[in-house]
Protein backbone atom coordinates (compact mmCIF):
# COMPACT_ATOMS: atom_id res chain seq x y z
CA UNK A 1 0.00 0.00 0.00
CA UNK A 2 1.28 3.50 -0.81
CA UNK A 3 1.85 5.93 2.03
CA UNK A 4 -0.70 8.35 0.57
CA UNK A 5 -3.45 5.72 0.61
CA UNK A 6 -2.56 4.63 4.14
CA UNK A 7 -2.75 8.21 5.45
CA UNK A 8 -6.10 8.78 3.75
CA UNK A 9 -7.66 5.54 5.00
CA UNK A 10 -6.43 6.19 8.56
CA UNK A 11 -7.90 9.68 8.49
CA UNK A 12 -4.50 11.31 9.05
CA UNK A 13 -4.78 13.55 6.00
CA UNK A 14 -5.93 13.45 2.39
CA UNK A 15 -3.84 11.79 -0.32
CA UNK A 16 -3.00 15.18 -1.80
CA UNK A 17 -1.91 16.48 1.60
CA UNK A 18 0.18 13.31 2.15
CA UNK A 19 1.97 13.91 -1.16
CA UNK A 20 2.75 17.46 -0.09
CA UNK A 21 4.01 16.29 3.30
CA UNK A 22 6.21 13.64 1.66
CA UNK A 23 7.79 16.27 -0.62
CA UNK A 24 8.43 18.52 2.39
CA UNK A 25 10.06 15.70 4.37
CA UNK A 26 7.37 15.54 7.05
CA UNK A 27 6.76 11.78 6.67
CA UNK A 28 8.82 9.04 8.28
CA UNK A 29 8.65 5.28 7.72
CA UNK A 30 10.24 3.28 10.51
CA UNK A 31 12.04 6.42 11.69
CA UNK A 32 13.46 7.41 8.29
CA UNK A 33 12.30 10.41 6.24
CA UNK A 34 10.68 9.40 2.94
CA UNK A 35 10.49 11.81 0.00
CA UNK A 36 9.55 9.42 -2.82
CA UNK A 37 5.90 9.17 -3.90
CA UNK A 38 5.86 5.52 -4.91
CA UNK A 39 7.10 3.99 -1.67
CA UNK A 40 5.05 0.94 -0.64
CA UNK A 41 4.48 0.14 3.05
CA UNK A 42 3.00 -2.76 5.00
CA UNK A 43 0.46 -1.31 7.48
CA UNK A 44 0.85 -4.38 9.71
CA UNK A 45 4.64 -4.05 10.02
CA UNK A 46 5.76 -0.51 9.18
CA UNK A 47 5.43 2.49 11.49
CA UNK A 48 4.29 5.69 9.77
CA UNK A 49 4.87 9.08 11.41
CA UNK A 50 3.68 12.52 10.32
CA UNK A 51 5.84 15.25 11.80
CA UNK A 52 4.11 18.39 10.58
CA UNK A 53 5.48 21.71 11.90
CA UNK A 54 3.21 23.40 14.42
CA UNK A 55 3.04 26.60 12.33
CA UNK A 56 1.39 24.66 9.47
CA UNK A 57 -1.07 22.88 11.72
CA UNK A 58 -2.11 26.14 13.38
CA UNK A 59 -2.90 27.76 10.00
CA UNK A 60 -5.52 25.15 9.15
CA UNK A 61 -9.11 25.83 10.15
CA UNK A 62 -10.19 22.86 12.25
CA UNK A 63 -13.56 21.36 11.38
CA UNK A 64 -15.15 18.18 12.69
CA UNK A 65 -18.47 16.97 11.30
CA UNK A 66 -20.83 14.27 12.56
CA UNK A 67 -22.43 12.48 9.59
CA UNK A 68 -24.89 9.66 9.11
CA UNK A 69 -23.53 7.32 6.42
CA UNK A 70 -26.24 5.29 4.68
CA UNK A 71 -25.64 1.72 3.63
CA UNK A 72 -24.00 1.33 0.20
CA UNK A 73 -21.41 4.11 0.54
CA UNK A 74 -17.70 3.65 1.17
CA UNK A 75 -15.55 5.75 3.49
CA UNK A 76 -12.70 6.23 1.02
CA UNK A 77 -12.06 8.96 -1.53
CA UNK A 78 -11.50 6.35 -4.21
CA UNK A 79 -14.39 5.59 -6.59
CA UNK A 80 -13.18 2.05 -7.30
CA UNK A 81 -15.64 0.47 -4.84
CA UNK A 82 -18.66 2.60 -5.74
CA UNK A 83 -20.16 5.82 -4.35
CA UNK A 84 -18.30 7.40 -1.46
CA UNK A 85 -19.45 9.26 1.62
CA UNK A 86 -17.82 12.32 0.05
CA UNK A 87 -20.35 12.15 -2.79
CA UNK A 88 -22.98 12.80 -0.12
CA UNK A 89 -21.02 15.59 1.52
CA UNK A 90 -19.08 17.43 -1.22
CA UNK A 91 -18.80 20.55 0.93
CA UNK A 92 -16.62 18.54 3.32
CA UNK A 93 -14.64 16.64 0.70
CA UNK A 94 -11.33 18.05 1.97
CA UNK A 95 -11.87 16.45 5.36
CA UNK A 96 -10.95 12.87 6.23
CA UNK A 97 -12.96 10.09 7.80
CA UNK A 98 -12.10 9.37 11.41
CA UNK A 99 -12.07 5.58 11.41
CA UNK A 100 -14.28 3.70 8.98
CA UNK A 101 -17.64 2.04 8.45
CA UNK A 102 -17.67 -0.66 5.81
CA UNK A 103 -19.81 -0.24 2.72
CA UNK A 104 -22.65 -2.48 3.95
CA UNK A 105 -22.84 -0.76 7.36
CA UNK A 106 -24.59 2.48 8.26
CA UNK A 107 -24.63 5.00 11.06
CA UNK A 108 -22.63 7.87 12.42
CA UNK A 109 -19.06 8.68 11.47
CA UNK A 110 -16.85 11.72 11.97
CA UNK A 111 -15.18 13.75 9.23
CA UNK A 112 -12.36 15.99 10.38
CA UNK A 113 -9.08 17.71 9.60
CA UNK A 114 -8.20 17.88 13.30
CA UNK A 115 -5.46 15.42 14.16
CA UNK A 116 -6.36 15.64 17.84
CA UNK A 117 -9.82 14.25 17.10
CA UNK A 118 -8.41 11.45 14.95
CA UNK A 119 -5.95 10.45 17.66
CA UNK A 120 -8.62 10.56 20.38
CA UNK A 121 -11.04 8.36 18.43
CA UNK A 122 -8.75 5.93 16.57
CA UNK A 123 -5.31 6.20 18.20
CA UNK A 124 -3.66 3.14 19.74
CA UNK A 125 -4.42 4.35 23.27
CA UNK A 126 -7.93 5.66 22.65
CA UNK A 127 -10.66 4.93 25.20
CA UNK A 128 -13.69 6.29 23.35
CA UNK A 129 -16.56 3.82 23.17
CA UNK A 130 -18.38 3.06 19.94
CA UNK A 131 -21.81 1.47 20.17
CA UNK A 132 -23.52 -0.52 17.43
CA UNK A 133 -26.95 -1.99 16.82
CA UNK A 134 -26.72 -5.38 15.12
CA UNK A 135 -29.40 -7.48 13.41
CA UNK A 136 -28.69 -11.15 12.72
CA UNK A 137 -30.56 -13.84 10.80
CA UNK A 138 -30.35 -16.46 13.54
CA UNK A 139 -32.10 -16.38 16.91
CA UNK A 140 -29.86 -14.85 19.56
CA UNK A 141 -28.97 -16.81 22.68
CA UNK A 142 -27.73 -15.13 25.85
CA UNK A 143 -24.91 -17.69 26.14
CA UNK A 144 -23.43 -16.65 22.79
CA UNK A 145 -23.93 -12.99 23.63
CA UNK A 146 -21.96 -13.57 26.83
CA UNK A 147 -19.19 -15.17 24.76
CA UNK A 148 -18.89 -12.00 22.71
CA UNK A 149 -18.80 -9.93 25.91
CA UNK A 150 -15.88 -11.90 27.30
CA UNK A 151 -13.97 -11.76 24.00
CA UNK A 152 -13.46 -14.20 21.14
CA UNK A 153 -10.48 -15.18 19.02
CA UNK A 154 -10.01 -13.43 15.67
CA UNK A 155 -6.80 -14.37 13.84
CA UNK A 156 -5.59 -15.98 17.08
CA UNK A 157 -5.93 -12.70 18.98
CA UNK A 158 -8.69 -12.33 21.54
CA UNK A 159 -10.96 -9.30 21.28
CA UNK A 160 -11.16 -7.04 24.31
CA UNK A 161 -14.06 -7.51 26.76
CA UNK A 162 -17.05 -5.49 25.61
CA UNK A 163 -20.61 -4.66 26.63
CA UNK A 164 -23.51 -6.42 24.93
CA UNK A 165 -27.25 -6.06 25.41
CA UNK A 166 -30.07 -8.19 24.03
CA UNK A 167 -32.63 -5.99 22.26
CA UNK A 168 -34.81 -8.56 20.48
CA UNK A 169 -34.90 -12.10 19.16
CA UNK A 170 -32.63 -11.12 16.27
CA UNK A 171 -31.15 -7.83 17.51
CA UNK A 172 -28.49 -6.82 20.03
CA UNK A 173 -26.27 -3.88 20.91
CA UNK A 174 -22.53 -4.04 21.37
CA UNK A 175 -20.13 -1.40 22.72
CA UNK A 176 -16.46 -1.62 21.78
CA UNK A 177 -13.27 0.19 22.73
CA UNK A 178 -11.26 -1.26 19.86
CA UNK A 179 -11.72 -1.14 16.11
CA UNK A 180 -10.27 -4.11 14.26
CA UNK A 181 -11.24 -4.49 10.60
CA UNK A 182 -14.80 -5.85 10.20
CA UNK A 183 -14.63 -6.72 13.89
CA UNK A 184 -18.32 -7.10 14.68
CA UNK A 185 -19.05 -9.16 11.58
CA UNK A 186 -16.09 -11.40 12.36
CA UNK A 187 -17.14 -11.75 16.00
CA UNK A 188 -20.60 -12.76 14.83
CA UNK A 189 -19.03 -15.36 12.53
CA UNK A 190 -17.34 -16.96 15.54
CA UNK A 191 -20.71 -17.65 17.20
CA UNK A 192 -22.26 -18.60 13.83
CA UNK A 193 -24.49 -15.57 13.42
CA UNK A 194 -25.15 -13.89 10.06
CA UNK A 195 -25.25 -10.09 10.26
CA UNK A 196 -28.07 -8.63 8.18
CA UNK A 197 -27.80 -5.04 9.41
CA UNK A 198 -25.09 -3.15 11.25
CA UNK A 199 -25.54 0.41 12.47
CA UNK A 200 -23.22 2.58 14.57
CA UNK A 201 -25.35 4.58 16.97
CA UNK A 202 -22.83 6.22 19.28
CA UNK A 203 -19.25 7.54 19.34
CA UNK A 204 -18.39 8.54 22.90
CA UNK A 205 -21.11 10.99 23.95
CA UNK A 206 -22.18 11.65 20.35
CA UNK A 207 -25.26 9.90 18.99
CA UNK A 208 -27.13 9.93 15.71
CA UNK A 209 -30.32 11.07 17.39
CA UNK A 210 -32.15 13.49 15.09
CA UNK A 211 -29.69 12.90 12.24
CA UNK A 212 -31.21 11.42 9.08
CA UNK A 213 -29.24 9.19 6.69
CA UNK A 214 -27.20 11.36 4.32
CA UNK A 215 -27.20 14.34 6.68
CA UNK A 216 -24.49 15.84 8.88
CA UNK A 217 -23.72 18.70 11.23
CA UNK A 218 -20.58 20.55 12.32
CA UNK A 219 -19.65 19.88 15.93
CA UNK A 220 -19.41 22.75 18.37
CA UNK A 221 -16.13 23.64 20.06
CA UNK A 222 -17.54 22.20 23.28
CA UNK A 223 -18.29 18.86 21.60
CA UNK A 224 -14.81 18.72 20.10
CA UNK A 225 -13.24 19.44 23.49
CA UNK A 226 -15.28 16.62 25.01
CA UNK A 227 -13.83 14.21 22.41
CA UNK A 228 -10.25 15.35 22.84
CA UNK A 229 -10.18 15.22 26.64
CA UNK A 230 -11.40 11.60 26.85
Amino acid sequence: MRIQKYCSEKGLCSRREAEDYIQRGYVKVNGKVVREMGVQIDPEKDKIQLEIPKRIIEKQEKITVLCYKPRGYTCTKSREEGPSIFDLFPAWSKLNTVGRLDKESEGIILLSNDGRVTKAVTGEDHTIEKEYEVDVREEISQDKLNMLSRGVLIDDIKTLPCVTKLVGTHKFRITLREGRKHQIRRMADVVQWTVTKLKRVRIGALTGRGLEPGKGRILSEKEVREIIKV
